[in-house]
């Protein structure tokens, strides 16, 4: 009896030693960073690690591998994609590209930024930015602007070398918005944010209220995603029809003269 407890303990401890093992064996970015914000990134859309702004995530992986992040974006803001890479010491020169793409995984467009940058041979690293254009609350259906939701950066290096293939990289990636404000407001807004499984937690709430909700995705704003109709324009509005009211006053003040002209015929 007490041989088959040793030998059952040794078993456990060698399954909870493989655990690990088997998990770093599969195909994703492995963990780099102190913890304070994500370590990893995710090798497709599905598996996209997720992040906030303002937070610096991290990743390990392999020259030739896609590293896929998601973020939330609201509408009227600017959202901008910084990205570092270090490369090892020794390599060719090697072409890096970052790629953001909306909760429709349409492929944005920069603003400006150096979306894609070559590395020299032997360089430490290279950086890399996309600065989006403004998030709308609303669109046309044939439009390709960038609506409220959850937004794909890919990270990849293009046109690899066979000599490259395979080497250790860190990734760096950090997001930042800047609002925009009423200047960029429409008449508009979405029934919900492009997260992904919306539509199927939506769907699941009408069918029963009780059963739980189907989200894929857990991020958005800090102060949740806004409605769409109130900006700063309305304020602007309110202060420029104050102002011309103000101004028809003093005009007519200004023009209506003494009064009514007398009745008593001059020299009378």
């Amino acid at each position: 009896m007490r041989i088959t407890r040793v030998m059952g303990a040794a078993l456990l401890a060698l399954g909870v030693a493989a655990g690990p093992a088997a998990a770093d064996s599969t195909p994703s970015a492995s963990p780099s960073g102190d913890g304070s914000a994500p370590t990893e990134a995710g090798t497709s859309f599905r598996t996209a690690t997720e992040v906030d702004q303002g937070q610096t995530a991290t990743a390990s992986g392999s020259a030739g591998d896609y590293l896929y992040w998601s973020f939330p974006a609201d509408a009227l803001q600017r959202p901008t994609v910084t990205a570092k890479v270090k490369l090892p010491q020794e390599h060719t020169g090697q072409t890096w590209q970052v790629d953001v793409y909306d909760g429709l995984r349409r492929r944005q467009a920069c603003q400006y930024g150096a979306q894609t940058r070559t590395a020299a041979a032997g360089a430490a690293s290279v950086e890399l930015a996309c600065v989006l254009r403004t998030v709308r609350a609303w669109s046309e259906p044939w439009a390709d602007d960038p609506l409220p939701g959850t937004y794909y950066v890919r990270l990849t290096a293009v046109g690899l070398k066979t000599a490259d293939l395979g080497l250790p990289v860190a990734a760096e990636l950090r997001v930042t918005s800047k609002d925009i404000g009423g200047s960029a407001a429409v008449d508009g807004s979405l029934a919900e944010p492009l997260v992904p499984g919306v539509a199927v937690a939506s769907a699941t709430e009408e069918d029963d209220e009780d059963s739980a909700s189907a989200v894929l995705s857990s991020i958005e704003p800090d102060d949740g995603w806004s409605s769409g109709w109130w900006s700063d324009r309305w304020v602007w509005t309110a202060v420029g029809g104050v102002l011309a009211a103000l101004a028809g006053i003093g005009g007519y003040a200004l023009t209506r003269g003494a009064g009514r002209p007398s009745r008593v015929p001059p020299g009378a």
